[in-house]
């Protein structure tokens, strides 16, 4: 059973005690979250699907740590300038771990 739920507008797909990292959510580490928007789910091959989303299905997951992900660094460069810019981010992440797909 896996389902596919839009969580802060990416889309993810989960299986029970899957760990996924997404963007940082707010609670404390080992609190529950309810990701209520669920776009589909798969039961054994029987396909359910929302339009956007399926009511009263509730994927119920722990949020497991708060991490930063890897460096993206950004070089921008004008050529024949001399001019170069050197950037880098590390985005917030959560590290959840799925725990149950209500329907």
């Amino acid at each position: 059973m896996y389902a596919i739920v839009d969580i802060a507008g990416h889309q993810f797909k989960v299986e029970k005690d899957r760990k996924i990292n997404v963007n940082r959510l707010e609670g404390e580490v080992g609190s529950e979250v309810d990701l209520g928007k669920v776009l589909l789910v798969n039961n054994d091959g029987k396909i359910n699907v929302g339009k956007p989303g399926i009511k009263d299905a509730v994927v119920k997951a722990r949020i497991l740590s708060h991490l930063k992900g890897d460096k993206v660094l950004v070089f921008k460069k004008k050529r024949r300038k001399g001019y170069q810019k050197l950037n880098g981010h590390r985005q917030y992440l959560t590290q959840i771990q799925i725990e149950d797909i209500v329907l």
